[in-house]
């Protein structure tokens, strides 16, 4: 199972009745031309639109090429009506993107008057409640709008894969962390479905898995993965029954959703009827893209898999925990590089983030659970984290959040990971964002942000950007040096 939507593109021509149509088909014809040399699957509709009329014909193609993402082209000016309908019935992302002129030899029967049939169609969008992806510059040569389409995909992808999630959460956010507590309506708003289950139920899911012929199998694959870091062999059935029992779950329940995210319970009563930390489960199920948010956090969960969907790669789930100590700064100056102190941050959690995304991992306790929960005894119920560095590279830091008065929110910051030794303990990693202090005391607390935040391993905060955009989710993120917050004292 995937856990991503695969998306089958298509394109749609249209064209206004006072215009040369072949302007719209041999524009469209040198699109799908780039598209192939770019490497980007797009699907031809072979209907022109130029009046309600050619409609039934254009989306009965659509359907029949399984199209499920659509890039509608302006070839020339456009019906803007006909152009808006198609959108308006069209079920998955659509993507609108205009022709620019291609020479001077050309602007009397070759002129095709696009750059003008994009603001009509914007205002006719505007009438019917929809929000289209339109690229920062929607006009552009074939090559410049395949170019444009490549960067709906991720797009397209994100939106796509809202539509069909469904998170599963096990027992109540806990209180000691309420600002894992917010409200679950906005996810209907988005699309998202949710499963709420009790921790008796998780406990049940790992009993109902006891007898399952695949726990072999998965703990002979979880030797194998951790090699040398195996420290505690003896628990891998246990966590192996643990991740069948999520799996089985997942694909009894997901019902008439296609995805599946979870947030889960994982602390303190769970150590002591598990006899385990979920952690490194929950790390794998993150490396199939199946992202486990800790502490029942929701939004961490669809942030997570918002960022899967973006980046194509395994996710993880950190808090903005801890600042970087001078020290550490100065032995590491050479890669600490062109960031200030206050630039700086280590991003860490227990140790529930893939193998894949850290530089090496090796399975041990957790800490912080030990001293509350074994304090003084050698760790028992508190094994099963996957502890390691965070693999160095670029990274977004995303959180979409639901406020008290259940409004969305979301924050978007591309940094990087910095090649230094965090010298501490769980899945960790100094984390440099620019401007970072002022992002972190204007938007993080300023808006009112939890601790958790996601994190993909590319730069994705324009993809992500324009979900949101899309979506109508208001958005934040880190301003430079010269650009002052609405709220940042100005002396």
């Amino acid at each position: 199972m995937s856990n991503i939507p695969e998306i089958r593109l298509g394109i749609v021509a249209v064209s206004r009745d006072c215009f040369p149509i072949d302007l719209s088909r041999r524009r469209r014809d040198f699109v799908v031309q780039a598209c192939k040399k770019s490497g980007i699957a797009i699907e031809m509709v072979s209907t022109i639109i130029e009046n309600e009329t050619h409609l039934a014909a254009a989306e009965k193609e659509i359907a029949e090429r399984r199209i499920n993402a659509l890039v509608v082209y302006l070839g020339n000016f456009g019906p803007e009506g006909p152009t808006t309908l198609l959108m308006q019935h069209f079920a998955g992302p659509v993507m609108v993107v205009a022709a620019a002129e291609e020479t001077g030899k050309d602007l009397i029967d070759g002129r095709g008057d696009a750059f003008c049939g994009m603001l009509n169609n914007s205002y006719n969008v505007g009438l019917r409640h929809l929000r289209p992806y339109v690229p920062e510059y929607p006009v552009g040569t074939a090559e410049e709008v395949a170019a444009m389409i490549g960067e709906f995909l991720p797009v397209a992808r994100v939106i796509l894969g809202l539509r069909g999630l469904k998170i599963f959460s096990f027992g109540p956010r806990p209180q000691d962390f309420l600002a894992c507590n917010a409200p679950i309506k906005p996810l209907y708003d988005l699309g998202v479905e949710i499963m709420e289950n009790s921790e008796l139920d998780l406990y049940d899911v790992f009993l109902s898995a006891k007898e399952d012929p695949a726990v072999p199998t998965i703990a002979a694959d979880m030797a194998r993965q951790l090699g040398a870091g195996n420290h505690y062999p003896d628990i891998l059935n246990k966590l192996a029954q643990f991740e069948a029992g999520l799996l089985n779950f997942m694909k009894a329940n997901l019902g008439a959703s296609r995805y599946a995210a979870f947030a889960d319970k994982c602390w303190p009563a769970f150590e002591k009827y598990f006899g385990f930390v979920p952690c490194y489960v929950n790390s794998r199920l993150a490396g199939r893209l199946i992202p486990v948010a800790c502490e029942v956090d929701i939004y961490g969960a669809l942030s997570e898999y918002m960022a899967a969907c973006a980046s194509g790669q395994p996710p993880t789930l950190l808090d903005i925990n801890n600042t970087v100590p001078a020290d550490m700064i100065a032995e590491a100056h050479a890669k600490v590089k062109k960031y200030k102190p206050t630039d700086l941050f280590m991003g860490f959690h227990c140790g529930n983030t893939p193998c894949e995304c850290l530089s090496s991992c090796d399975m041990k306790h957790q800490l912080i659970m030990h001293r509350l929960q074994e304090p003084g005894k050698p760790p028992d119920v508190t094994r099963g984290t996957l502890e390691g560095r965070l693999r160095a590279g670029a990274i977004t830091l995303f959180r979409v959040q639901a406020t008290a008065a259940a409004q969305l929110k979301a924050y978007i910051a591309e940094g990087e990971v910095l090649d230094i030794e965090p010298k501490s303990f769980g899945g960790i990693g100094v984390t440099a964002v620019a401007e970072m202090g002022r992002f972190y005391r204007h938007v993080l607390i300023g808006q009112r942000f939890p601790h958790h935040t996601a994190m993909a391993f590319r730069h994705v905060g324009k993809t992500l950007y324009s979900v949101l955009a899309m979506l109508g989710v208001e958005t934040h993120h880190n301003r430079p040096a010269t650009e002052r917050y609405p709220d940042e004292n100005p002396f």
